[in-house]
């Protein structure tokens, strides 16, 4: 051990034994530099290795994603009539929290040595909150310093006391027999104590989100509208949001070499302009390459934690085409490693809202302009496809619905967020349109995938002004304001029904069976939504 108790933080070690009797005893690394957790990671963690590139390479065990059906709020009196009660929020008696809690600890305290890392969710100073992780790998310390807004040396000086504590002892199991507990996984919110305990699965994600829960509740409390998104901004200011589910090319389209990336998943867009929650990017790599994704990859360096990717045991290379560990291979590094970031990561007010969906049944428009009503429809609904072959069991394609396009994460009803994106584009004249990446001239298996090239030239028109002052078209049942032509865009493949290659029948047939799955859909949200915004949706 290159430290002693005496050199390492005795105030840390005094401020987790009076919050939660953690043992002082043990050294306490607390807001250790990156070569410290380099080299704490390396000296403890199986699996953790330096690659080619400089990076940190870590293992997270059996759980190599999110687990939402383990996740569990608190309810208790101030917060439980604001949130939206149900299979994305699940309560959790206060009692059950505190035997989970006391569970962390205890296992905490087995530890030899604990990590620390102090930080910030929010780029704005006055909605910001101050988050203090502890965990027992310098793999979770090192993922969250780069995922949560570092503070200056001085900012440290004055840091204070945390709004927000997570107790991470993921390597440790829940009690599968304490009561609400349906496995030995558990990620548990508490408004009211200010805190996280994670137990039973040491995937990193599971804190980024957490956090990102967390602001989902504090925002909106505030006024301020919390948004699974990317942003980016214009050499002119001009500030566009992008929605979409996995495989709509959210992260691929926002990134624009002739524009600024404001940040790549979640912000907040309060009454000065949007703000960043984080501090960095947590990207999928799967596949990555230096053609495809050029910033991505060269943001793999000293300082980013590359998630379960498999590499040479000679050469330390990676090999990002290898799924054998999981599909679901990650980097996170800080923002500022990417070259046209905005630090600090705000912008102004929105100009355009960007909804993104893969449509694999061919039917929904390349580009459609959205009126209000029919914004906070699609915004509610957050429709994509999954595609045939992408999952066992999936034979053809299958619509997937979240709301807001990041149900797991809602804590208010989603109406709730809807309304304030509705108010705050009305109020600062903000386009909103629908970008359909998926298939043109047919389903998945007989039309084709809408060209990437395409999908970029609809992005330059929405942002050079031209698409704005487009002549526009009703395309009937989804009643979408379509453009007659974009620059750079076949006219052709703009009206789905003007290239569907299986007849006018199987064309009306797929149109309604996709309309009705919105409707469908849509009845869940009947409790909390205005007849306006039902009735922007589809008409048969």
């Amino acid at each position: 051990m290159r430290y002693d108790v005496d050199e390492i933080h005795d105030e840390i070690h005094e401020a987790l034994y009076e919050l939660a009797h953690i043992d002082y005893t043990k050294p306490i690394f607390h807001n250790p530099s990156v070569a410290v957790m380099y080299e704490e990671a390396l000296k403890h963690e199986i699996g953790s290795a330096i690659t080619s590139t400089g990076a940190l390479a870590a293992l997270s065990g059996a759980k190599k994603g999110r687990s939402p059906a383990d996740k569990r709020i608190v309810d208790e009196p101030e917060s439980s009539a604001n949130i939206w009660w149900g299979s994305v929020n699940i309560k959790m008696d206060q009692k059950v929290f505190m035997v989970n809690r006391e569970r962390a600890v205890d296992y905490l305290n087995t530890c030899e040595r604990l990590y620390v890392i102090d930080g910030y969710a929010g780029w704005d100073t006055d909605y910001r909150i101050k988050v203090r992780v502890v965990c027992s790998r310098a793999y979770h310390a090192l993922f969250m310093r780069n995922m949560l807004i570092r503070p200056t040396a001085e900012e440290l000086k004055t840091y204070g006391e945390p709004d927000f504590i997570i107790f991470n002892a993921g390597s440790f199991p829940a009690n599968r027999y304490t009561i609400g507990m349906t496995s030995s996984t558990s990620i548990s919110v508490n408004f009211e104590r200010g805190e996280m305990v994670i137990l039973g699965t040491q995937y990193a994600g599971e804190m980024k989100k957490g956090i990102f829960t967390v602001m989902h509740y504090l925002m909106p409390k505030a006024g301020v509208l919390s948004l699974h998104s990317s942003a980016n901004e214009g050499p002119d200011g001009d500030v566009s949001l992008f929605f979409g589910l996995s495989g709509t090319g959210k992260t691929t389209l926002s990134a624009d070499p002739h524009r600024f990336l404001i940040g790549d998943d979640e912000h907040c867009w309060s009454d000065k302009g949007v703000f960043n929650i984080e501090g960095g990017c947590y990207a999928k790599v799967i596949d990555l390459s230096a053609e495809k994704e050029p910033e991505i990859f060269e943001a793999i360096r000293f300082g980013s934690i590359l998630e379960n990717v498999v590499y040479s045991e000679e050469t330390r290379v990676v090999d990002y085409a290898d799924s054998s560990l999981t599909e679901n291979t990650r980097c996170a590094y800080p923002i500022e490693f990417i070259p046209n970031a905005k630090i600090p990561c705000m912008g102004g007010h929105p100009k355009n809202i960007i909804l993104l969906t893969c449509d694999a049944f061919g039917v929904l428009p390349p580009i459609s302009r959205l009126s209000e009503a029919q914004a906070m429809y699609h915004f509610i609904s957050g429709y994509t496809a999954k595609i045939a072959g992408t999952e066992e069991g999936v034979t053809e394609p299958q619509a997937t619905f979240s709301a807001c396009f990041g149900a797991p994460f809602l804590v208010w009803h989603p109406i709730k967020y809807a309304t304030m994106l509705a108010e705050k584009m009305k109020k600062y004249k903000a386009n909103a349109w629908l970008i359909n990446t998926g298939w043109n001239g047919g389903a998945y298996g007989t039309g084709k995938r809408i060209s990437l090239k395409y999908s970029r030239a609809i992005i330059d028109a929405i942002h050079n002004g031209t698409l704005a002052k487009a002549e526009f078209e009703n395309y009937p049942v989804f009643n979408l304001s379509i453009p007659k032509a974009v620059q750079g865009v076949p006219s052709e493949i703009l009206n789905p029904s003007a290239t569907w290659a299986g007849g006018k029948d199987t064309y009306a047939t797929t149109v309604n069976k996709l309309a009705t799955l919105f409707v469908e859909n849509f009845k869940k949200f009947d409790d909390g939504s205005r007849p306006e915004i039902a009735a922007a949706g589809p008409k048969f």
